[in-house]
């Protein structure tokens, strides 16, 4: 049995349908599923059971026999949310309870950290934990990542196995329920569709032109590809970065999705929001050297890759992974 929280939401639904083709079913689903629309990301797949995540904790105390992994990737993850009680409550203290449960009971457990850990990246963008007492994320929700991690790598009684995911900018099928959270990709391809251009936001930065801001575009395949991995290698316990580990702009990722559609670009830039504007991130770029050390070799898609694959198979008619 493996157990997958945050299951009807865009990154846990991925997860169920790579473990259903490589033909695990007896699966626990563990999400709050009271949004209708993310339920359609779990139509047409196979699973055993579905756990309100408020009874997850006392049901996962109550059958940890059963259990052969924890695949934690819920969380709230809104980066625009400043209430820390609810980070603490769900983010922290929640995936403190399942850890303890896992301690207890011998599980192994891999969970979703993120690279809003790093901040501006001060400090680069290694996963060496060494560093994770040093970092400096931008908001709460990047805080309650960054503080679970710090409690995890402090504690001495750990799971025999687990493993914190850095997630970079995670896109794909999948994600249609995230409205505003949703991938630039989601919102440059409703855009193209509705009024035929994109709106990017202008570089406030002099190191950084118009639209050559820097991330690091991670597909969604790729991200379930490891976490399939690690169900398996069950070995090297740590926090680890998954990207793609190379860094592109937001006009090379714009200008794939309008060829994903056979449309010219064209594409006007705005003011990023004052609000945001000295929390924005213009550069990330996952160092995964640490990943590959331990046997990880499967190549990542490219961003045009990944981006040809979400539109014409899963954006152009609305289709689910």
């Amino acid at each position: 049995m493996i157990i997958v929280t945050g299951a009807a939401g865009f990154i846990g639904s991925c997860l169920l349908s790579k473990l259903n083709k490589e033909g695990f079913k007896d699966i626990i689903l563990v999400d709050d599923f009271s949004d209708l629309t993310k339920m359609k990301n779990l139509e047409g797949k196979t699973f055993s059971q579905i756990i309100h995540r408020d009874d997850f904790v006392q049901w996962l105390r109550d059958n940890q026999r059963l259990v052969q992994m924890v695949f934690h990737i819920g969380a709230r993850t809104d980066t625009t949310e400043f209430n820390k009680e609810i980070f603490d409550k769900l983010n922290l203290n929640y995936t403190k309870a399942i850890w303890n449960i896992c301690v207890e009971f011998g599980l192994p457990m891999v969970y979703a950290s993120s690279a809003a850990t790093y901040g501006l990246g001060e400090y680069g963008y290694e996963d060496n934990q060494e560093v994770i007492e040093k970092l400096k994320p931008l908001n709460p929700y990047g805080d309650s990542k960054n503080d679970f991690d710090k409690w995890a790598i402090k504690q001495e009684r750990k799971p025999y196995f687990w493993v914190g995911l850095k997630f970079f900018n995670v896109y794909g099928p999948n994600e249609y329920h995230k409205g505003r959270m949703a991938s630039v990709i989601l919102h440059a391809y409703n855009q193209i569709k509705e009024k035929g251009e994109v709106k990017l936001f202008r570089s406030h930065n002099p190191d950084y032109k118009d639209g050559e801001q820097l991330r690091d575009f991670v597909y969604v395949k790729d991200v379930v590809e490891v976490c399939y991995f690690l169900l398996h290698h069950r070995k090297d316990s740590g926090i680890y970065n998954l990207g793609s580990g190379k860094a592109r702009t937001f006009l090379d990722l714009v200008n794939n999705t309008f060829k994903g559609v056979n449309k010219t670009p064209v594409i006007n830039f705005i003011d990023t929001p004052a609000d945001i504007r000295d929390k924005y991130q213009y550069f990330t770029e996952a160092n995964m050297t640490k990943l590959k050390s331990i046997g990880y070799n499967k190549p990542f898609h490219t961003l045009e890759e990944g981006v040809k694959d979400y539109v014409e198979n899963y954006l152009e008619g609305k289709r689910y992974y």
